[in-house]
């Protein structure tokens, strides 16, 4: 299966840039996933990809070979849309043959091909049944399989499974990726749902208005965001985002938070880092729920917090807290991430600090990781 790059794609829509200087390398066999809100580029990369849109600028190579010329026709790719349009008339063997006719295959070529994907995909059931007779699950199935039988270089998918409930998400989820790993076929997957990027990509590039903001693992991506965009868009609940400044007491270095508290800085690397560049700047502490430590019990070195509201979700609470108030005046509410058995109740003050080494740094003007 072939490796696919794009260089500085450019793509505008009369005044709007939807794409604006993408690069991206993908490589063979890859399940990489396009993540980005509505508008941040991610189709219309996809349908660049596939052919459907011609970028003003750039170029886009399959296994080193630019391919800007080539009909869509002629790049063997296959595009798997969000709503998957069967033909009425045809029955669920018929709609997924239907892509094959055109290649020159006998009848016991193409019935080969179609009974092996359906049984792959466990749908050999359905096969003389019309889609109306179909589930919303079992569309989605036949959808992929009408794409599968192809075999072609590269499946560009479009979001496919956001129109199922959740429980059927989460089985197509494990579905889609474990038929991409039997087929080895390099995989572009487009989704705003960042839970579903984080549990099936093997790499997520995440886009916001048509730029590339950062390209990493899951594990990369959520534990070492590049940016304030990327921290508040990943995890759920996203990171804690509070601003501040930094201060030093002798050889110990803080960060003064809204409403006169600080938090020191333990960890050695991270103070080091925040010294050596000066303090005379604003900066953006970050936490994720999960590292922001709250306990009933008073501290001395922690901040004291009041709780705003929390939601029990059977194995772990989310419990809001209010931290105090922006220059604006609006409430800057925090939340932290705790076991079930962890009791709380609205209006509490609680105790908060920070797993040490946890913690991320922000410039505050240009939104960049400092640490």
């Amino acid at each position: 299966m072939p490796t696919v790059t794009l260089e500085n794609l450019t793509k505008r829509f009369d005044d709007i840039i939807a794409l604006d200087g993408i690069n991206l390398d993908i490589r063979d066999q890859e399940f990489f996933v396009l993540l980005g809100q509505t508008g941040a580029g991610k189709t219309t990369t996809l349908r660049c990809i596939a052919g459907l849109d011609l970028p003003e600028n750039g170029a886009i190579y399959l296994d080193n070979q630019q391919i800007n010329h080539l009909t869509p026709a002629e790049r063997d790719v296959a595009f798997v849309f969000q709503a998957h349009i069967l033909y009425p008339h045809l029955t669920v063997y018929e709609n997924m043959a239907f892509p094959l006719h055109p290649r020159g295959l006998s009848e016991g070529e193409i019935r080969l091909c179609v009974t092996e994907i359906a049984s792959m995909l466990h749908i050999e059931h359905l096969l003389q049944r019309k889609p109306n007779q179909l589930s919303g699950g079992e569309t989605q199935r036949v959808g992929l399989g009408r794409a599968m039988v192809r075999r072609p270089q590269i499946f560009l998918m479009d979001e496919p499974i956001s129109n199922l409930d959740a429980k059927l998400r989460t089985e197509m989820r494990a579905e889609i990726k474990w038929r991409q790993r039997q087929l080895e076929t390099t995989t572009l997957y487009v989704t705003h749902d960042q839970i579903e990027a984080m549990s099936m990509a093997d790499r997520v590039a995440v886009l916001d208005e048509g730029r590339v903001q950062q390209v990493g693992t899951p594990t990369e991506i959520y534990d070492r965001p590049a940016n304030l965009f990327v921290a508040s868009f990943i995890g759920s609940p996203s990171m804690n985002l509070i601003p501040c400044q930094l201060t030093t007491s002798g050889e110990t270095v803080y960060l003064e938070l809204v409403g006169g508290h600080r938090l020191e800085v333990k960890d050695g690397r991270i103070a080091h880092t925040l010294t050596a560049q000066g303090s005379d700047r604003d900066l953006v502490l970050g936490v994720h729920p999960e590292d922001l430590l709250i306990s009933p019990d008073r501290s001395p070195e922690n901040i004291p917090v009041e709780v705003y509201s929390f939601e029990p979700l059977g194995a772990e609470t989310i419990v809001d807290l209010t931290l105090g108030k922006d220059e604006a005046g609006d409430d800057i509410i925090l939340k932290s991430r705790v076991g079930m058995a962890f009791e709380v109740s609205i209006g509490a003050t609680l105790w908060m600090t920070c797993v040490p080494e946890r913690i991320h740094i922000f410039d505050g003007d240009t939104g960049e990781a400092i640490c």
